[in-house]
């Protein structure tokens, strides 16, 4: 039996279960000849046909049947026993002021796959903690060299509703030196270099914080500028406006280059797998 690893026998209760190779497939989001390999593989390594394979449908041999139905009770007991050591264990999560949409999939699905506990650690920090070791994996806006790109999102205008600009409903990107720019400068993602040297904006007010970078803007001290995602954050005195032509802000998860918890590699493609844009939404 050397060689049969969990994979191997996943495979096989795939296609047993699906009654074919391209549902299984799916099922395993893995391609249609990875998974006919795997299953041959396992098949030699066993010593015995386990399907019938016609150019119509594909179904188990005696042997596949007798495989199958040992299978169906030792593989959930073998992944129960292998979940029981982490059963107890918990993943840091660091971010700096908000969680993209769909985090919470991310969470229940982890948890459901592993037994282990994702804990939020929020911190005003331009790596979320992640380099002081307040966190195990960080959730993160602009690019990072160790980091896994989840997605790209859009930037939009936070605008206080008493300025005139408010009634906008949507910004050219070229506009925005017009007005004065309220920067966050420990965990924001827009500063003046983003834009030519001869045409940028001036920072009229700095925050060292989410928070601090909200209360400025709704104060009227100057338009702030964040990624989409800040729109879940309501604030009675500030206006979101689209903003067309902006440079992407890309929101990555990232783990640490040595020694990471050896539930984050998990972690990371889970995440990366579940909140990647579907191919109609790019």
């Amino acid at each position: 039996m050397n060689g049969v690893e969990l994979r191997h026998l996943r495979a096989f209760l795939a296609v047993a279960d699906e009654g074919g190779f391209s549902y299984a497939a799916d099922r395993l989001r893995v391609g249609q000849p990875v998974l006919s390999r795997t299953v041959r593989a396992l098949e030699e390594a066993v010593g015995a046909r386990l399907f019938d394979r016609t150019t119509r449908r594909v179904t188990l041999t005696p042997e596949g049947r007798r495989l199958h139905e040992e299978l169906g009770i030792l593989l959930p007991r073998l992944e129960q026993a292998l979940r029981a050591p982490c059963a107890d264990s918990l993943v840091r999560l660091g971010f700096t002021w908000l969680l993209p949409d769909g985090w919470p999939a991310v969470s229940q699905a982890f948890e459901s796959l592993t037994g282990a506990r994702v804990r939020l650690v929020r911190r005003d920090a331009p790596m979320a903690g992640l380099d002081r070791g307040d966190c195990d994996v960080a959730v993160l806006h602009g690019h990072h060299p160790h980091g896994r790109l989840l997605r790209n999102e859009a930037r939009v205008a936070a605008v206080a509703r008493g300025l005139p600009l408010a009634r906008r409903r949507v910004l050219d990107w070229a506009e925005l030196p017009d007005w004065p720019l309220v920067a966050n400068t420990v965990t924001g993602t827009t500063t003046p270099d983003l834009w030519s040297q001869e045409r940028a904006p001036s920072i009229c007010c700095t925050a060292d914080n989410f928070d601090e970078w909200v209360e400025a803007v709704a104060a009227g001290h100057g338009v702030g500028v964040a990624p989409e995602s800040v729109r879940r954050y309501s604030h009675p005195d500030i206006r979101y406006i689209r903003l067309k032509n902006a440079p992407p802000v890309p929101l990555m998860i990232v783990a640490p280059p040595r020694d990471a918890h050896p539930l984050v590699a998990r972690l990371v493609e889970l995440a990366t797998r579940t909140l990647a844009p579907s191919p109609l939404a790019s």
